[in-house]
């Protein structure tokens, strides 16, 4: 098997082990991309002579017996909107072409200090928004790989490196994964620290990560939270153990809440049925959970808070150069310099009730199950509906892409797991039980089919969560339906540092 194609958490215990060298890894990374990347286009700069340098120093250094991070040596990928100090960081637009940052963002300097090589940049849509780029899913070039973590994505699907790092605004680490066929894992809202990172929205950007398995993304995000000063969302809490927590059993089988979501109407057909034989697999371990009225209007309000955030955040780029910006990306900038300030106000209002109605489903169940996409990758002319991944989002809770279904084409459909907001490592434990059950649960179900005399399979319960029917008893009880409050919040929305 080639060097490129280990995982990250295969390729740290190899290097840490004596088994290989940062060096033999990443030159077999280079030539994977010198074979495919011609096609994919993920890379938005590589420079193969610098990568090879930071990995033969790091070999040195594990040699002469210094002490080495848990991605000690293993090159790691980075969307082209993370400052680095020794790379051109562009976000997409010919308006920064060339530029130099002077130093690294915070997600890239906790990864350099943990170790890791920064082979390169990947490509992302402009400005992390919707136009596409130049990347290709690499299942089918005529496909789109999603967005905005374009490259990322597809740099870690088509093995071309273990690891990657992405962001999310609304949907661009959960769709490209799921369009890709990776794992892409979005953590809580503000326990990646953003500064040196261009910046949408103080209130729903979020730094995410792709690999190839569940643990690859626990051990990779793992290393970037911490708490910095610059970025106000960060807290100054313990390191969460994600991987030691992934990798252990759960006390119980974890349960499942099938979620549709108030956007199910827009699944195509073959998500639709994809998910009802996994339901089905999963038999009573998942229960049908119907989100109340309250949620209906999260979607508008995440585009609310996301264009009004862009018209104050890309103003500069918008006065100085609207004409090079994308029709898409300047429509988005001119809508937010309309909307009221009262509903901007009450969009952000109604993120704290939401999640309070989305802890009776946590205290039920371990994860909400639910599409990442609707449906699988789209032609390149688009990067893909966000719709799945928007209410989650908006409401800063984690959520993790899995590789699970494939379409008749054959081409990926990936499986949302949502965990409750801080819940992180719990969520990545309940990812990694249904990566190893799924295919036992599945062939199961198809024993189950063939068999003479089949027994259906116990119908789900459901139940509102705005209602907190009591799941157990079947009883719904009665619960006001959730307000959206108008203005009075004041989340103190100081700009990080532009990355200008």
């Amino acid at each position: 098997m080639s060097l490129s194609a280990l995982g990250l958490m295969e390729a740290a215990a190899g290097i840490r082990d004596g088994q290989l060298s940062s060096a033999e890894l990443v030159g077999d990374c280079l030539k994977r991309i010198d074979e495919v990347d011609r096609d994919i286009q993920a890379w938005a700069f590589l420079d193969r002579d610098h990568a090879m340098r930071q990995a033969e120093a790091a070999d040195d250094r594990r040699k002469q017996g210094q002490a080495v991070g848990p991605l000690h040596g293993v090159p790691v990928g980075i969307k082209d909107i993370f400052d680095t100090g020794d790379m051109p960081t562009e976000f997409g637009s010919e308006l920064w072409a060339g530029r130099t940052p002077r130093r690294d963002a915070a997600a890239v300097a906790r990864l350099r200090a943990a170790g890791a090589v920064i082979l390169g940049k990947t490509v992302t849509t402009e400005y992390a928004y919707y136009n596409p780029g130049k990347t290709r899913n690499p299942h089918d070039a005529d496909r789109t790989p999603g967005g905005s973590s374009s490259g990322s994505a597809a740099a870690v699907a088509a093995l071309m490196v273990p690891g990657a790092v992405g962001s999310q605004t609304n949907g661009s680490v959960i769709r490209p994964a799921a369009f890709c066929g990776v794992v892409g894992f979005k953590p809580s809202h503000g326990l990646i620290p953003r500064s040196g990172a261009l910046e949408l929205s103080r209130t729903l950007d979020h730094v995410g990560v792709f690999g190839r398995s569940v643990e690859d993304v626990a051990l990779l995000s793992e290393v970037m939270v911490d708490f910095d000063r610059e970025d106000l969302d960060t807290r100054p809490v313990a390191r969460p153990p994600f991987s030691a927590v992934a990798a252990s059993e759960p006390p119980l089988p974890p349960r499942f809440a099938f979620v549709r979501s108030p956007v199910w109407d827009q699944a195509e057909p073959v998500t639709r049925e994809a998910f009802a034989e996994l339901v089905e697999a999963l038999g009573e371990a998942c229960s049908e959970v119907e989100l109340g009225p309250s949620f209906d209007r999260a979607v508008d309000m995440h585009r609310i808070i996301m264009e009004v955030d862009m018209a104050h955040n890309l103003r500069r780029d918008y006065q100085r150069g609207g004409d090079k910006l994308s029709t898409p990306l300047r429509q988005a900038i001119e809508r937010g310099r309309t909307h009221l300030a009262v509903d901007y106000c009450s969009a952000l209002a109604g993120i704290a009730p939401l999640n309070q109605a989305l802890d009776h489903i946590f205290d039920e169940y371990d994860a909400v199950l639910t599409p990442a996409a609707p449906g699988a990758a789209p032609g390149i002319e688009t990067t893909g509906n966000p719709v799945f991944c928007t209410l989650w989002t908006y409401l800063g809770v984690p959520a993790i892409s899995l590789p699970l279904m494939r379409s008749e084409a054959g081409l990926p459909l990936g499986v949302q797991l949502v965990g409750r907001r801080g819940n992180d490592a719990r969520l990545l434990r309940t990812a990694c039980w249904l990566v190893k059950n799924t295919g036992a649960l599945v062939a199961a179900l198809g024993a189950t089919s063939q068999a003479p005399g089949r027994t259906r399979l116990p119908t789900r319960r459901k139940g509102k969560c705005d209602d907190q029917s009591d799941h157990r008893t079947h009883r719904p009880r009665a619960y006001d339906d959730i307000s959206w409050v108008s203005g009075g919040l004041d989340q103190g929305h100081s700009a990080h540092r532009h990355c200008g």
